[in-house]
């Protein structure tokens, strides 16, 4: 089953002015997903910069509900970020492999 996650910062120019024990809960933050993207739990994730306020987003590859809860349970940024999460019914997932051998597509 996968799940979209959108993630909402403490405050609109967080990404601004970001202070020192934030960017260091961000960088576990990071690293804790990143480690979930090497067994192919997160299949993608990272901040989208909308105009109207930028926001992280994910989608996750899991069991159920339980495990995505439990997943964001023991984020490093649980506190500091807000989840919205979302079951996806179904998905469409292409293959990376064939998506870095071709050039970027241009409309």
């Amino acid at each position: 089953m996968y799940f979209f996650v959108r993630t909402r910062n403490p405050r609109p120019t967080f990404h601004l002015d970001i202070s020192p024990n934030e960017r260091a809960t961000m960088e576990e933050h990071v690293a804790y997903w990143s480690e979930k993207a090497s067994v192919g739990v997160a299949m993608v994730f990272g901040p989208v910069m909308d105009p109207a306020g930028v926001f992280g987003m994910g989608v996750y590859r899991v069991e159920d509900e339980a495990e995505m809860q439990s997943l964001l349970d023991r984020d490093p940024a649980k506190g500091l970020l807000q989840y919205e999460v979302y079951p996806m019914p179904r998905a469409v997932v292409g293959s990376l492999e064939q998506v870095e051998q071709q050039p970027p597509r241009t409309g």
